[in-house]
């Protein structure tokens, strides 16, 4: 594996967990700000497995 990947897939494992992080955090209080902060989460784990899955055809 090459240096360049390795970066990259930590980068993208941090990702994962910063967005899905997200998705848990804002899921505990019912508002428009959490909705919005669980769409942005949402759209970052789609986001990553759109990568991943491109990366992998």
């Amino acid at each position: 594996m090459r240096d360049e990947n390795k970066g990259m897939n930590i980068i993208m494992i941090v990702l994962f967990f910063v967005f899905l992080g997200m998705i848990i955090w804002a899921q505990k209080t019912v508002s428009v700000r959490n909705l919005m902060i669980e769409i942005v989460g949402l759209t970052g784990l789609l986001t990553l497995l759109f990568l991943y899955n491109r990366k992998h055809k």
